[in-house]
């Protein structure tokens, strides 16, 4: 099959498609004659698993230890590691998101929203445009009042 109908069949772009085969995430694709990529079922089958992995926020280099255990027949407990790395950094992620939804919800709870020129968050976001290295545990520390 041609480049575009392996991409509607995997829901995965062209352009990604090139991208993976230029990355070496999936073998580049057979040619016809006149140059034209071919795609077999096998590799629309990689781009839906890539696809799937992409979905679930996995790193191109977890993919390809993903699709290298998937096509290598590796045993299970080796992409559970995998797996769970990843949710550990979710979790972390997530920790620093709601820390940032908590740290702006309070500075927006302190302000008035009104008439004023005082503005807690605006003081907030100039004490940190000041230091060099902005950390995400500045999330972390109450608003002034």
């Amino acid at each position: 099959m041609t480049i575009g109908q392996a991409a509607r069949a995997s829901s995965v772009s062209a352009k990604m498609i090139r991208y993976y085969e230029g990355i070496g995430l999936m073998p580049r694709a057979g040619r016809t004659g006149a140059g034209y990529r071919l795609y077999t079922e096998a590799d629309v089958n990689t781009l839906r698993f890539i696809h799937r992995a992409r979905a679930f926020g996995f790193s191109i280099e977890r993919i390809r230890t993903l699709v290298a255990l998937w096509q290598g027949g590796q045993p299970s407990r080796a992409v559970k590691a995998v797996a769970l790395a990843h949710v550990a950094e979710l979790g972390q992620r997530i920790a620093e998101l709601t820390a940032m939804r908590d740290a702006l919800q309070d500075l927006a709870d302190a302000c008035h929203g009104d008439n004023r020129p005082e503005c807690p968050i605006l003081r907030d976001l100039e004490s940190h445009a000041a230091s060099a290295g902005f950390a995400r545990k500045a999330f972390r520390t109450k608003p002034r009042a």
